[in-house]
This record gives C-alpha cells, sequence and structure tokens, in this order.
C-alpha cells in the first residue's frame, strides 16, 4: 500500500477544521466565555424587545398604535422574559447540584 505523504499531511490539517456547515458556530460556542456571551446577548435582546412593547404601548395610549402590534410586542417580549428567566433558574440549578457534589 502506498502513502502520498502530502494526502497525509493534508487529511491532518483538515482534521481540525469544521466537518460541514453550521459546524463553526458550534467550534465559537466550546470557546471560553462563549456562554457568558450568549446569556448577555440574550438578556440584551429581551431588554431590547421589553422597550419595543413599551413604546408600542405608549404609541396605543396615544392612539396612534394598532391593538394587534402592542399585543404581539408584549406577548414577544413576555416570551423572551420567560425564557432568560428558564435560562436563569436551570444555570442556577446546575450550580446548586454541582454544590451538593461530594468531594
Amino acid at each position: 500500500m502506498k502513502v502520498n505523504i502530502g494526502q497525509v499531511l493534508d487529511a491532518y490539517a483538515n482534521a481540525g477544521k469544521p466537518a460541514g456547515p453550521g459546524m463553526e458556530a458550534r467550534d465559537k460556542a466550546a470557546q471560553p466565555g462563549a456562554f457568558a456571551g450568549m446569556v448577555k446577548d440574550a438578556v440584551g435582546a429581551a431588554a431590547e424587545l421589553g422597550y419595543k412593547a413599551e413604546a408600542q404601548s405608549i404609541k396605543a395610549v396615544a392612539g396612534q398604535a394598532n391593538l394587534a402590534e402592542v399585543v404581539t410586542a408584549v406577548a414577544n417580549a413576555q416570551v423572551a422574559l420567560d425564557t432568560v428567566v428558564a435560562v436563569r433558574d436551570r444555570v442556577i440549578q446546575a450550580y446548586q447540584d454541582i454544590i451538593r457534589m461530594p468531594i
């Protein structure tokens, strides 16, 4: 069996690269601090939805917004807040589970 050293080196170089579409995001998520960044982005997005819902509510009080737009904005803000709270609760539960582990 003949082995081409160039092919071996190419295969070795490609071994560390992402295997397909979407793998870059997975590799980026594995970097240190990626979870904290993701949580920060999620909280920022939830806050932004809250601000938009509040702005729509103010427009509705002034008679400048459609009621359906206000309800949609408030519902989106509620879903985002519920998601952030659920993630927070899971992180706290995981921390408590780790603290209870015997050494």
